[in-house]
């Protein structure tokens, strides 16, 4: 249950002498408002957004939502009123939402109001926004959740590598929402094992995406191209970084994550099969990548979107004396397990990484600094985007210092986005052996 102030202050006074805050200044940071209450603010209102939010206030720490921001009136007040019927059928406190009507923020610039009002930002725009928003809360002192990924380019995972060493110098917490650094059956002895050699050398890594793909938004009339392509962001690479970057880094995220290393070169080939309306933008419905670390090992990643066809997502190792089938699962070359995690009663991650964060929050500690992995692995996803785009070898030095910048000339709904459809009704997309990506 939430402590009152007296308690609260009594325990951190203790957890202080015994040496178990790491950053005692930390707690007074946090509780700004003289009270044990940790006052959340959520910056992009869609379902992942509202499903973040919740998982916030799920939590055991006492907790309210106090402000909220979206570039659109509708969605942010669609997602007060999910968070509210969700908090009714959990039977939680509802005071825990607590957003008066002043504290709701609509436009480009909602996140420049919400970020002064709380104590934690949860940011859950479209990617291809939070290089700025998270340089925003960190210049301003706040623990942070965020989304991956992180960026869509290259100058995008600089600004992010740069704000998140500024974050560890002021000891902000971060998280990011790649939730298997945070579920059980990787977490509990899989990964580690195989970094510290039960299967022998890794050779080879298998990342999987391959889906049926996402939602489709209509163009409604009335609309710009730039409100047009921000309902539909999915699509745009400014917005989203086409589906390798906004759901296939999951997957890579763990390759990396084995290996303890980033790849060196990315090369592989993609297209527009099956989605290829004008409603899908410019993005590729699949891509197949090889990536080469600089030990000589490869990573074969797939991602794509076909609808009625097979899925698989998932990540598999193979090594010199065994396997990797599944998460949670090590092999000899004999065939005898090492390893075998039951998962059925594991917690959800979505949630784990909430409770820990926020119990770090309450305690005062500074544990989580997710931001720099979190970078690394966007741009694992981006150099595999611009080589299936420019049918090219891409290095991992020559994706992190590109200059090419997606983002718009300005963020305004009467502004021109950064890709505007031809006079057909369909947007230029890439050709391999003609686009040019560096």
């Amino acid at each position: 249950m939430p402590l009152d102030r007296r308690s609260f202050l009594q325990k951190t006074t203790a957890l202080a002498a015994a040496g178990l805050i790491i950053n005692p200044d930390l707690a007074a940071k946090v509780h700004v408002t003289g009270a044990d209450v940790i006052r959340i603010g959520l910056i992009g209102c869609g379902g992942r957004g509202t499903g973040a939010a919740v998982q916030a206030l799920s939590t055991e720490q006492n907790v309210k939502l106090v402000a909220m921001g979206d570039a659109f009136r509708d969605r942010l007040d669609e997602s007060y009123t999910g968070i509210q019927g969700q908090l009714a059928e959990m039977e939680m406190d509802a005071s825990r939402l607590d957003v008066a009507e002043e504290n709701k923020f609509v436009g480009f610039d909602a996140y420049e109001k919400v970020i002064p009002l709380v104590d934690v930002v949860l940011i859950a725009t479209p990617p291809g926004f939070r290089p700025i928003h998270f340089e925003a809360a960190v210049a301003a002192d706040k623990q942070i959740f965020m989304e991956k990924p992180v960026a869509v380019d290259g100058p995008g995972v600089r600004r992010v590598l740069a704000a998140a060493e500024q974050a560890k110098a002021k000891k902000l917490n971060v998280v990011v929402g790649l939730q298997r650094h945070y579920e059980k059956k990787y977490t509990d002895g899989w990964v580690e094992m195989m970094q510290n050699g039960a299967i022998g050398d890794i050779t080879t890594s298998y990342v999987y995406w391959n889906s049926g793909g996402v939602w489709v938004r209509p163009r409604q009339p009335g609309q710009t191209e730039m409100e047009y392509q921000m309902r539909n962001w999915y699509y745009f690479n400014w917005l989203c970084g086409d589906h390798i970057n906004e759901q296939h880094i999951h997957n890579l995220d763990v390759g990396n994550w084995v290996k303890q290393d980033h790849p060196a070169t990315a090369s592989g080939f993609g297209g527009r099969y099956v989605r290829n309306g004008k409603e899908h933008g410019e993005i590729f419905d699949h891509h197949a990548v090889e990536y080469v670390y600089a030990d000589g090992s490869r990573m074969i990643s797939q991602c794509r979107h076909w609808p009625g066809c097979s899925n698989k997502v998932t990540e598999e190792f193979q090594g010199t004396n065994g396997s990797a089938p599944a998460p949670g699962k090590l092999l000899t070359r004999s065939g005898y397990a090492l390893l075998d995690h039951d998962e059925r009663k594991d917690p959800n991650p979505y949630q784990a990484e909430h409770d820990l964060l926020f119990k770090a929050i309450a305690n005062g500690e500074y544990k989580y600094a997710d931001a720099e992995n979190a970078a690394k692995s966007t741009l694992t996803a981006v150099m595999g985007r611009m080589a299936t785009y420019s049918g090219q070898v891409v290095t991992w030095d020559e994706a992190l210092q590109s200059e090419v910048d997606l983002s718009p000339i300005a963020y305004s709904f009467d502004a021109p986005p950064p890709i505007l459809p031809l006079e057909s009704g369909y947007y230029p997309t890439p050709t391999p052996g003609e686009t040019k990506v560096k």
